[in-house]
């Protein structure tokens, strides 16, 4: 297990440029599958989540190579579908929490996909019934085993349908998409997810000989085709690291711009982030930050304490919500954080706590700070990442710190940060990584 030990209390400075969206990148990644044809996708950040899903469409016969520093071919022409089956894939697949998206693919192609039980973050309960009803109501036969914790869809064809989702799942929504593409006949998703890592995915499969009208809305329309050809796809810089940046640069201080963040895929981040005090100025398709001492929150127009929450796109996403209570504990004023989605992922607080913050968790999905304003430090302390989100919050309280903090298991956060401490020393941070 690693550790990062990081000194705390110094300003930063310089720029710092996204790797790519790992969330983008795990659903693009899949639906290579769905084409015999050669695939070239760029931008894809070098993370262990990602690098994971490479390594099992590898076993799986996928024809994987590496082009460039973030840019890979894959061409699934002769795939080992047997490797589903295998105790080696139990194994891999349960790892990742994102492999559960190759059903949809595998499914539309070959007309049956398996996965074992994901894994991932500790945050809650994390359903996968939008998935499968999907793949249901497309014609295919469900079964699971408990004992092995298997899931299993298989189908001779799929016929296109209606259908309503009881929410708007990202990954459910990609997987049900991947399916349809390929199914006979026409298919609407109503309450589809419109994030624009879910857009990216339909207009690259749109590249590649897809039908699908609606993308950015969440009706989405999907014109079954026989088959798909291969194309090259750019994936967008990662949204949450963009706003941990921002995050970062307010709790330390600290003036820094980020580059090429593609502005107008932010949705309401920059705002989410003005509305807690924090001056954000756009530069061409750069974000910059300037350096603040004090920021403070902009209550409602009645005056009530400001409640930030989690909601299905164009909303605020949930990824970011610990970094939004990480900045709230040296904001002027008090924040009610609402985290509808996951029920254990605000429990990290207890080590803000530890290290003098003021937060009061008022049950699994509430939690209320009253910020100090920069008048008291956050304290150095040895904590532990429970998963990437709060892994990059606790990293975030530690810059900020005076003294020394050490964190455990960093593994969670390199899961979704590229090369990150390697990354903040060159802007200034004074970090080290033990193995």
């Amino acid at each position: 297990m690693s550790t990062f030990i990081i000194e705390g209390g110094h300003k930063l400075s310089g720029s710092i440029t996204p790797q790519g969206a790992k969330n983008e990148a795990l659903q693009v990644i899949c639906a290579v599958l769905l084409t015999k044809e050669e695939v070239t996708i760029s931008n894809i950040p070098d993370i262990i989540d990602v690098n994971k899903l490479i390594f099992i469409l590898g076993e799986l016969g996928v024809k994987t190579k590496k082009v460039g520093r973030h840019s890979y071919t894959f061409k699934a022409d002769d795939l080992d579908l047997f490797y589903l089956e295998s105790d080696k894939f139990k194994k891999d697949g349960s790892s990742l929490r994102g492999s559960i998206m190759i059903v949809g693919p595998l499914l539309a192609r070959f007309g049956k996909g398996y996965i074992p039980r994901p894994g991932g973050d500790k945050i809650g309960r994390r359903r996968l019934d939008t998935h499968f009803e999907g793949f249901i109501k497309l014609g295919a036969k469900f079964r699971y085993n408990k004992d092995e914790k298997f899931y299993g869809v298989e189908a001779d064809e799929l016929t296109g349908t209606d259908m309503l989702l009881d929410e708007a799942s990202v990954t459910g929504t990609a997987n049900i998409v991947m399916a349809a593409v390929l199914a006979k006949g026409t298919t609407t998703i109503y309450n589809a997810a419109c994030e624009p890592y879910l857009q990216q995915l339909c207009k690259m499969l749109n590249k590649m000989g897809a039908k699908i009208t609606g993308v950015g809305s969440n009706l989405l329309t999907i014109e079954g085709v026989e088959e798909l050809g291969g194309c090259e796809h750019k994936i967008l810089p990662d949204m949450i690291e963009i706003g941990s940046w921002i995050g970062m640069a307010a709790m330390t201080k600290s003036s820094i711009t980020i580059k090429d963040v593609s502005w107008d895929d932010l949705g309401v981040i920059p705002r989410v982030f003005k509305k807690m005090g924090i001056n954000i100025e756009r530069r061409g398709d750069d974000v910059f930050v300037p350096e603040q001492e004090s920021y403070e929150v902009q209550n409602f127009i009645d005056g009530s304490i400001l409640t930030i929450s989690d909601a299905p796109w164009p909303g605020f996403t949930p990824d970011l919500l610990s970094i939004i209570l990480v900045v709230a504990t040296q904001a002027r004023g008090s924040v009610l954080i609402h985290q509808k989605m996951f029920e254990s992922r605000l429990f990290f607080v207890d080590k803000l706590i530890d290290m003098g913050a003021k937060v009061i968790l008022c049950d699994p999905h509430r939690a209320t700070v009253i910020g100090m304003d920069h008048q008291s430090s956050l304290k150095g302390t040895t904590m532990t990442s429970p998963d990437i989100r709060a892994g990059i919050s606790l990293l975030i309280a530690a810059l900020s710190a005076k003294g020394k903090s050490t964190i455990h298991n960093i593994e969670q956060i390199d899961r979704g940060y590229e090369n990150i401490d390697e990354r903040l020393k060159a802007i200034g941070a004074k970090i080290t990584r033990v193995d």
